[in-house]
């Protein structure tokens, strides 16, 4: 297939697609791959997206390394306090990665904590899984425990429940959950879908709570039981076949009249 080629072939798809199958990353990293001039299809450098191949005779290389199919691995991992969510970092500070000692495939963070967070955190090779997982449209359902300063009130809370402004954009709905209300601090347990950068803590700091601790406790079905701070483990194939299920059943177009579906 030449380089390029937007042609309707049958077995032609998005290189950025490929890419995250192999074990690559996501797609938008696999995008990166491919714009830093990583990437290589029959002999030529990719560099300028969009960029159609099949996989099944093409020649695509990264790093002048020819691509195969990884085996898709998928982890739980109970991160600490001070883990970073990045595989890359100059600095040299524990990653989600160092954690995850005598695993050989390249796995990465889905979605993401913030370094002074705790909680569960899926670890995977699997970018078409992690795409769904973490797209706003079809976010799977995570679960926070939220120590914040002060005692908050009913009216902070329904703010909570019905989204809050920040910069870029109003929040999705959440679920709220009052466990203790005392008068230095409360704690709340928090559902949400989406995952905007530091979501929890800048909601919380619009409505006047600093947030002290914050565990993510679940994500979509997959709990916290038996896994102890800095332990992972694999997940089951039915825990992997429920994610799937899941982030399919979100993935599929709405019914409302209103929404117009893609062409």
């Amino acid at each position: 297939m030449k380089v390029g080629d937007l042609s309707p072939l049958a077995n032609s798809q998005r290189i950025q697609k490929v890419l995250a199958a192999a074990g690559y990353g996501s797609r938008r990293g696999c995008e990166d791959l491919v714009r830093e001039g990583h990437v290589q299809v029959n002999g030529t450098y990719v560099r300028k997206l969009p960029v159609l191949v099949d996989p099944e005779a093409d020649d695509i290389r990264i790093d002048g390394r020819r691509l195969k199919k990884a085996k898709l691995v998928y982890y739980l991992l109970h991160k600490p306090k001070g883990v970073l969510c990045t595989n890359s970092d100059p600095a040299g500070r524990m990653r989600a990665i160092d954690l995850l000692p005598g695993v050989r495939q390249r796995v990465y963070p889905v979605g993401r904590l913030d370094a002074n967070s705790t909680g569960l955190l899926l670890m995977t090779n699997d970018g078409e899984l992690a795409d769904l997982l973490t797209h706003p449209r079809y976010g799977i359902e995570k679960t926070y425990q939220a120590t914040v300063a002060g005692r908050i009130s009913s009216a902070a809370i329904e703010k909570l429940k019905k989204g809050v402004w920040l910069a870029e954009a109003k929040t999705q709905p959440g679920r709220v959950k009052v466990l203790r209300r005392g008068r230095d601090d409360s704690i709340l347990e928090i559902k949400i879908r989406e995952g905007r950068n530091r979501h929890i803590r800048r909601v919380l700091a619009r409505l006047g709570h600093k947030v002290l601790r914050l565990k993510r406790t679940r994500i979509g079905r997959l709990g916290m039981r038996g896994l102890g701070l800095g332990n992972f483990r694999l997940l089951t194939n039915q825990e992997v076949s429920e994610l799937r299920k899941l982030a399919a059943s979100k993935a599929q177009p709405r019914s409302d009249s209103r929404v117009k579906r893609a062409s």
